[in-house]
């Protein structure tokens, strides 16, 4: 327990928040739905990975990157490849014009399989694949954006259309990449059916799994030396330069470990939903990652994953009971949620926490004249206090 504490940097109230997060994923909802219910939960809970990479990203760091779905991207059509190859073997295509490759690419009139597609016969390829290419690809984004010192709403606007640069591509090259359709209908991993209701449990867990240690990895990054200089470079970014860091260099890192991440999470997606398109790789799912993790709270790992499940599992009932009018809703629930709460849920809990605090303590008392009487503040005075404190206010 003393090792763990000391990796987090020492927070007992986070590890206990963390316990529970834990707990509720692996085991409260596994018994409280059923397995396809559970598949929808584990493609919410792959765009998580995304939303923890921007608080490392944005909120300790503040770079707002609007094209995180490309990173999404590079990690799900990198699983989805694989996929593909193994439900095209000779004997699966043989009623194509070319067997042994992709269907996408035999309608394109394509006779061989590309040479960039054939390393990705490998499983092992691809595991590293998934999270060596979104690293280098964020690492020749910032070192050609940060060694200029591009920053603020400037790198946003790059990273936006980096998004749309590829979206546009993808589409383009539907001979290798399956248009503007994606790449879907396979079926196995390893020659283990992923349409099995025992499967969908065994990938939400793994994914569950996988989610859990990168938050616990971001939590450790953000605690240490490198996260301090982080906020640091944030908050003053001229005086840490001057200090002698190297700034770009920490915003170069943490963009590829957020890069890393969105990755991950796009392999699976990508596993879970048994498909990949370029609409998860465009700006509207960039910009909705961002949505996600402002709402869960862009300064808490925890609250932008649990923010992440909590939308999007509201976004999925209000579709439902309001088919024409949930969009509309649903726009108006997020307005009043960031103009409420700037922290997000994060914030929220806090707010609760320092609320239930106080009304125990009845009040804290300020710092009082000789032989002058203490005088408590009422509950009402301690939780619009905080209020004030923990939210911003509204205005």
């Amino acid at each position: 327990m003393t090792t763990i504490l000391r990796l987090i940097g020492g927070r007992r109230e986070w590890l206990i928040c963390f316990a529970v997060f834990a707990v509720l994923l692996l085991v409260v909802l596994p018994l409280a739905f059923n397995g396809y219910f559970l598949n929808l939960l584990g493609r919410y809970l792959a765009l998580a990975f995304v939303a923890i990479g921007l608080v490392m990203c944005w909120g300790y760091g503040g770079m707002l990157s609007l094209g995180q779905g490309v990173f999404f991207g590079v990690g799900g059509y990198a699983m989805a490849m694989f996929l593909k190859l193994e439900a095209s073997t000779p004997e699966a295509t043989s009623s194509q014009s070319t067997p042994g490759i992709p269907d996408f690419m035999d309608w394109n009139q394509l006779s061989a399989l590309p040479w960039w597609w054939e390393p990705f016969n490998s499983f092992g390829f691809t595991i590293v694949a998934i999270v060596v290419l979104p690293a280098a690809l964020a690492y020749v984004l910032g070192f050609a954006l940060f060694k200029r010192r591009v920053s603020g709403v400037y790198f946003a606007i790059v990273t936006l259309s980096l998004a749309a640069v590829m979206s546009i591509l993808i589409v383009g090259q539907q001979g290798y990449t399956g248009g503007a359709n994606g790449i879907t209908d396979f079926r196995t991993l390893l020659g283990w059916d992923i349409t099995s209701n025992t499967a969908r449990y065994v990938i939400y867990y793994i994914c569950v799994l996988l989610l859990l240690g990168c938050i616990l990895v971001g939590q450790w990054m953000l605690n240490s030396r490198a996260g301090r200089v982080l906020i640091a470079v944030r908050d003053e970014e001229n005086r840490v330069r001057f200090s002698g860091y190297s700034v770009e260099n920490f915003k170069i890192f943490v963009f590829m470990v957020a890069a890393v991440f969105a990755a991950i999470g796009g392999a699976m997606f990508a596993l879970q939903a048994r498909f990949i398109s370029p609409s998860l790789v465009g700006i509207g799912l960039s910009v909705e990652l961002v949505v996600l993790c402002a709402v869960g709270g862009r300064f808490s790992l925890l609250g932008a994953a649990f923010g992440a499940l909590l939308i999007k599992t509201a976004e999925m009932y209000l579709s439902q009971a309001f088919p024409q009018l949930w969009t509309i809703l649903f726009g108006l629930v997020l307005i009043a949620v960031v103009l409420a709460f700037p922290k997000g849920l994060a914030g929220l809990y806090e707010l609760g926490r320092d609320y239930l605090l106080n009304a125990r303590n009845g009040g804290s008392s300020e710092a009082m004249a000789p032989g002058e009487t203490p005088r408590s503040p009422t509950r009402a005075e301690g939780f619009f206090a905080r209020a004030q404190r923990v939210l911003g206010g509204i205005r």
